[in-house]
């Protein structure tokens, strides 16, 4: 499990929420199973929905579709 403050202040050239949801999709790819959202994101443009859409965001990241090379079928 991982927190989303060490994201954040492992890539310190993130500053922007968008950015942030690159890393967040980035890292589920990359293997991270588990994502706690520790603190809210200190970015002007975060949006109020800001858990909501990281959520979304890593968890549709994270899941294998059928048309990836190497997806369960």
């Amino acid at each position: 499990m991982a927190a989303l403050s060490d994201l954040i202040i492992s890539h310190r050239e993130i500053t922007s929420y968008i950015e942030l949801e690159k890393l967040v999709e980035a890292a589920a790819h990359d293997g991270m199973i588990v994502l706690h959202m520790d603190l809210k994101p200190d970015y002007p443009d975060t949006p109020r929905d800001w858990q909501k859409r990281l959520e979304l965001v890593f968890y549709r990241a994270g899941v294998p579709t059928f048309s990836e090379p190497g997806a369960a079928k």
